[in-house]
Protein backbone atom coordinates (compact mmCIF):
# COMPACT_ATOMS: atom_id res chain seq x y z
CA UNK A 1 0.00 0.00 0.00
CA UNK A 2 1.53 3.37 -0.34
CA UNK A 3 -0.23 7.23 -0.93
CA UNK A 4 -1.37 6.45 -4.23
CA UNK A 5 -3.57 3.06 -3.10
CA UNK A 6 -3.23 -0.40 -3.68
CA UNK A 7 -0.35 -0.97 -6.05
CA UNK A 8 2.02 -3.15 -7.63
CA UNK A 9 5.76 -2.48 -8.73
CA UNK A 10 7.25 -3.92 -11.57
CA UNK A 11 10.23 -2.96 -13.59
CA UNK A 12 10.03 0.70 -12.24
CA UNK A 13 6.44 0.39 -13.72
CA UNK A 14 3.55 1.63 -11.38
CA UNK A 15 -0.24 0.46 -11.55
CA UNK A 16 -2.13 1.68 -9.11
CA UNK A 17 -6.09 1.89 -8.19
CA UNK A 18 -6.95 5.31 -7.35
CA UNK A 19 -10.83 4.89 -7.31
CA UNK A 20 -11.48 7.77 -4.48
CA UNK A 21 -7.82 9.02 -4.69
CA UNK A 22 -7.85 12.78 -5.59
CA UNK A 23 -5.12 13.14 -7.37
CA UNK A 24 -4.77 15.82 -9.47
CA UNK A 25 -0.97 16.13 -10.17
CA UNK A 26 0.45 18.83 -12.84
CA UNK A 27 4.23 17.53 -13.63
CA UNK A 28 6.04 21.11 -14.54
CA UNK A 29 9.52 19.70 -15.53
CA UNK A 30 9.89 16.09 -17.02
CA UNK A 31 12.00 14.13 -19.63
CA UNK A 32 9.69 11.43 -20.75
CA UNK A 33 12.36 11.59 -23.82
CA UNK A 34 14.99 10.12 -21.82
CA UNK A 35 16.68 6.98 -22.73
CA UNK A 36 15.47 5.08 -19.68
CA UNK A 37 12.10 5.05 -20.99
CA UNK A 38 12.33 3.61 -24.37
CA UNK A 39 11.58 0.28 -23.36
CA UNK A 40 8.15 1.10 -21.91
CA UNK A 41 7.20 4.69 -22.46
CA UNK A 42 3.91 4.03 -23.83
CA UNK A 43 2.82 1.98 -21.10
CA UNK A 44 4.15 4.65 -18.70
CA UNK A 45 2.21 7.57 -20.27
CA UNK A 46 -0.72 5.75 -20.53
CA UNK A 47 -0.38 5.21 -16.56
CA UNK A 48 -0.26 8.54 -16.15
CA UNK A 49 -2.95 9.24 -17.67
CA UNK A 50 -4.98 6.59 -15.91
CA UNK A 51 -3.26 7.90 -12.54
CA UNK A 52 -5.04 11.35 -13.20
CA UNK A 53 -2.13 12.86 -14.17
CA UNK A 54 -3.74 16.40 -15.48
CA UNK A 55 -0.71 18.04 -17.24
CA UNK A 56 3.15 17.39 -17.87
CA UNK A 57 5.75 19.45 -19.34
CA UNK A 58 8.47 17.63 -21.46
CA UNK A 59 11.36 19.99 -21.14
CA UNK A 60 14.24 19.87 -23.92
CA UNK A 61 17.54 19.56 -22.89
CA UNK A 62 19.25 18.91 -26.23
CA UNK A 63 17.81 20.25 -29.51
CA UNK A 64 16.54 16.80 -30.32
CA UNK A 65 15.36 16.70 -26.79
CA UNK A 66 13.10 19.88 -27.83
CA UNK A 67 12.22 18.13 -31.22
CA UNK A 68 11.03 15.15 -29.40
CA UNK A 69 9.06 16.69 -26.22
CA UNK A 70 7.07 19.46 -29.58
CA UNK A 71 6.32 15.41 -30.72
CA UNK A 72 5.05 14.12 -27.33
CA UNK A 73 2.80 17.40 -26.72
CA UNK A 74 1.31 16.41 -30.34
CA UNK A 75 0.61 13.18 -29.32
CA UNK A 76 -0.34 13.33 -25.92
CA UNK A 77 -3.25 15.97 -25.25
CA UNK A 78 -1.72 16.04 -21.48
CA UNK A 79 1.10 16.83 -22.47
CA UNK A 80 3.02 20.08 -23.17
CA UNK A 81 6.48 21.13 -24.26
CA UNK A 82 9.33 23.88 -23.69
CA UNK A 83 11.85 24.05 -25.91
CA UNK A 84 15.78 24.88 -25.41
CA UNK A 85 19.41 24.17 -24.89
CA UNK A 86 20.59 23.26 -21.54
CA UNK A 87 23.35 24.70 -20.06
CA UNK A 88 25.35 21.37 -20.41
CA UNK A 89 25.50 22.04 -24.93
CA UNK A 90 25.75 25.59 -24.17
CA UNK A 91 28.86 25.27 -27.27
CA UNK A 92 25.92 24.14 -29.66
CA UNK A 93 23.81 27.21 -29.39
CA UNK A 94 24.21 29.43 -32.66
CA UNK A 95 21.71 31.50 -34.84
CA UNK A 96 20.88 28.32 -36.67
CA UNK A 97 19.78 26.58 -33.29
CA UNK A 98 18.11 29.40 -31.99
CA UNK A 99 16.23 29.62 -35.68
CA UNK A 100 14.61 25.97 -35.42
CA UNK A 101 14.22 27.04 -31.71
CA UNK A 102 12.23 29.53 -32.55
CA UNK A 103 10.40 27.08 -35.43
CA UNK A 104 9.62 24.80 -32.88
CA UNK A 105 7.95 27.51 -30.32
CA UNK A 106 5.45 28.17 -33.37
CA UNK A 107 3.82 25.26 -32.63
CA UNK A 108 0.93 26.18 -29.96
CA UNK A 109 1.70 23.52 -27.21
CA UNK A 110 4.95 24.90 -26.86
CA UNK A 111 4.30 26.54 -23.64
CA UNK A 112 8.04 27.75 -22.59
CA UNK A 113 11.85 28.64 -23.86
CA UNK A 114 13.85 25.65 -21.29
CA UNK A 115 15.70 24.10 -20.39
CA UNK A 116 17.73 27.09 -20.16
CA UNK A 117 20.21 28.69 -17.45
CA UNK A 118 23.88 27.77 -16.15
CA UNK A 119 25.90 24.46 -14.25
CA UNK A 120 28.94 25.73 -13.22
CA UNK A 121 29.19 22.13 -11.25
CA UNK A 122 31.41 20.08 -14.30
CA UNK A 123 34.99 21.11 -14.20
CA UNK A 124 34.45 19.46 -18.28
CA UNK A 125 31.64 21.45 -19.34
CA UNK A 126 31.52 24.46 -21.82
CA UNK A 127 33.12 27.26 -19.88
CA UNK A 128 31.24 30.24 -18.31
CA UNK A 129 31.16 32.60 -20.71
CA UNK A 130 29.58 30.38 -23.56
CA UNK A 131 27.09 29.13 -20.91
CA UNK A 132 26.08 32.94 -20.26
CA UNK A 133 25.86 33.83 -24.20
CA UNK A 134 23.91 31.06 -25.16
CA UNK A 135 21.84 31.60 -22.10
CA UNK A 136 21.40 35.22 -22.84
CA UNK A 137 20.44 34.16 -27.04
CA UNK A 138 18.07 32.12 -25.80
CA UNK A 139 16.26 34.70 -22.72
CA UNK A 140 16.21 36.72 -26.28
CA UNK A 141 13.99 34.15 -27.65
CA UNK A 142 12.18 34.19 -24.62
CA UNK A 143 11.51 38.30 -24.59
CA UNK A 144 10.69 37.64 -28.41
CA UNK A 145 8.06 35.33 -28.08
CA UNK A 146 6.40 36.50 -24.95
CA UNK A 147 7.27 33.09 -23.78
CA UNK A 148 7.94 32.38 -20.11
CA UNK A 149 11.22 30.22 -19.40
CA UNK A 150 12.48 27.50 -17.19
CA UNK A 151 15.64 28.38 -15.68
CA UNK A 152 18.61 25.77 -14.67
CA UNK A 153 20.65 27.21 -11.93
CA UNK A 154 23.25 24.82 -10.33
CA UNK A 155 26.54 26.16 -8.40
CA UNK A 156 25.60 29.47 -10.41
CA UNK A 157 22.96 31.66 -8.61
CA UNK A 158 24.87 34.52 -8.32
CA UNK A 159 25.58 34.73 -12.39
CA UNK A 160 21.97 33.50 -12.86
CA UNK A 161 20.67 36.08 -10.95
CA UNK A 162 22.29 38.84 -12.76
CA UNK A 163 21.37 37.53 -15.81
CA UNK A 164 17.54 37.18 -14.58
CA UNK A 165 17.61 40.82 -13.63
CA UNK A 166 18.67 41.91 -16.85
CA UNK A 167 15.99 40.46 -18.52
CA UNK A 168 13.67 41.93 -16.05
CA UNK A 169 10.70 41.43 -18.60
CA UNK A 170 10.98 37.34 -18.79
CA UNK A 171 9.21 35.63 -16.20
CA UNK A 172 9.33 31.66 -15.41
CA UNK A 173 10.43 29.31 -12.64
CA UNK A 174 13.67 28.25 -11.54
CA UNK A 175 13.21 25.00 -11.27
CA UNK A 176 14.73 22.27 -8.51
CA UNK A 177 15.39 25.02 -6.79
CA UNK A 178 18.44 24.65 -4.36
CA UNK A 179 19.48 28.13 -3.95
CA UNK A 180 18.94 29.76 0.16
CA UNK A 181 16.48 31.67 0.91
CA UNK A 182 18.24 34.49 0.28
CA UNK A 183 18.21 33.63 -3.04
CA UNK A 184 14.62 32.60 -3.37
CA UNK A 185 13.29 35.83 -1.87
CA UNK A 186 15.20 37.58 -4.95
CA UNK A 187 13.95 34.98 -7.59
CA UNK A 188 10.57 36.07 -6.12
CA UNK A 189 10.80 40.08 -6.70
CA UNK A 190 11.68 39.14 -10.18
CA UNK A 191 8.25 37.50 -10.98
CA UNK A 192 9.62 33.65 -10.58
CA UNK A 193 8.05 30.67 -9.38
CA UNK A 194 10.18 28.60 -8.09
CA UNK A 195 10.13 24.53 -8.84
CA UNK A 196 10.42 21.88 -6.18
CA UNK A 197 11.41 18.20 -6.67
CA UNK A 198 11.86 15.28 -4.67
CA UNK A 199 14.82 16.68 -2.87
CA UNK A 200 12.68 17.53 0.03
CA UNK A 201 11.79 14.51 0.98
CA UNK A 202 15.70 13.50 1.47
CA UNK A 203 17.20 13.87 5.35
CA UNK A 204 20.12 16.06 4.31
CA UNK A 205 18.03 18.76 2.50
CA UNK A 206 18.24 21.39 5.19
CA UNK A 207 18.18 24.49 3.00
CA UNK A 208 15.19 23.55 0.12
CA UNK A 209 13.06 23.01 3.27
CA UNK A 210 13.84 26.53 4.48
CA UNK A 211 13.11 27.63 1.23
CA UNK A 212 9.92 25.55 1.03
CA UNK A 213 8.39 27.51 4.45
CA UNK A 214 9.43 30.92 3.48
CA UNK A 215 7.75 30.82 0.04
CA UNK A 216 4.24 30.75 -0.85
CA UNK A 217 1.58 28.39 -2.15
CA UNK A 218 1.13 30.46 -4.69
CA UNK A 219 5.05 30.65 -6.51
CA UNK A 220 5.75 27.14 -6.09
CA UNK A 221 5.59 24.53 -8.67
CA UNK A 222 5.95 20.95 -8.10
CA UNK A 223 8.09 18.60 -11.03
CA UNK A 224 10.09 15.54 -11.33
CA UNK A 225 12.82 16.54 -13.41
CA UNK A 226 12.25 12.70 -14.47
CA UNK A 227 13.61 10.08 -14.91
CA UNK A 228 16.36 11.85 -11.72
CA UNK A 229 15.42 13.48 -8.55
CA UNK A 230 13.15 10.59 -6.90
CA UNK A 231 11.76 11.39 -3.77
CA UNK A 232 11.85 8.72 -1.10
CA UNK A 233 11.26 6.02 -0.78
CA UNK A 234 11.75 6.00 -4.40
CA UNK A 235 15.58 7.95 -4.32
CA UNK A 236 17.76 6.13 -6.61
CA UNK A 237 15.46 4.54 -8.85
CA UNK A 238 13.51 6.04 -12.04
CA UNK A 239 11.22 8.74 -11.30
CA UNK A 240 7.70 9.22 -12.84
CA UNK A 241 4.72 11.88 -12.49
CA UNK A 242 3.23 9.67 -9.73
CA UNK A 243 5.68 10.57 -6.98
CA UNK A 244 5.20 13.94 -6.87
CA UNK A 245 2.49 12.43 -4.23
CA UNK A 246 5.54 12.51 -1.96
CA UNK A 247 6.77 16.05 -2.42
CA UNK A 248 3.55 17.22 -2.32
CA UNK A 249 2.48 15.04 1.03
CA UNK A 250 6.15 17.04 2.40
CA UNK A 251 4.70 20.61 1.05
CA UNK A 252 1.89 20.64 3.12
CA UNK A 253 3.38 19.23 6.08
CA UNK A 254 5.95 21.49 6.08
CA UNK A 255 2.74 24.53 5.29
CA UNK A 256 0.05 22.84 7.85
CA UNK A 257 -2.21 22.55 4.65
CA UNK A 258 -3.79 19.95 3.60
CA UNK A 259 -2.57 18.21 0.24
CA UNK A 260 -5.28 19.00 -1.75
CA UNK A 261 -4.51 22.66 -1.07
CA UNK A 262 -1.09 22.05 -2.39
CA UNK A 263 -2.11 20.45 -5.85
CA UNK A 264 -4.94 22.25 -6.37
CA UNK A 265 -2.96 25.41 -6.22
CA UNK A 266 0.20 24.25 -7.84
CA UNK A 267 -2.31 23.06 -10.63
CA UNK A 268 -3.31 26.41 -10.80
CA UNK A 269 0.06 28.23 -11.16
CA UNK A 270 1.42 26.23 -13.44
CA UNK A 271 -1.39 26.85 -15.31
CA UNK A 272 -1.06 30.45 -15.21
CA UNK A 273 2.71 30.70 -16.20
CA UNK A 274 2.33 28.49 -18.87
CA UNK A 275 -0.69 30.46 -20.37
CA UNK A 276 -2.90 27.28 -20.20
CA UNK A 277 -6.53 27.69 -19.68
Amino acid sequence: MNLFGKSTVQNDAVTTNVKGAVKMIFDSHAHYDDESFNEDREQVIAELRENAIVGVLNCGASLEGARTSVEFADKYDFFYAAVGIHPEYANIVDNKVIDELRQLASNPKVKAIGEIGLDYYYEDGPDKETQKKAFKMQMNLARELKLPVVIHDRDAHGDTLEILKEYSDVKGVVHCFSGSVEFARECLKLGYYLGFTGVVTFKNAKRVLEVVEEVPLDRMLVETDCPYMAPTPFRGKRNRSEYIEYIIEKIADIKSILPVNVKEQTIENTRRLLNIE
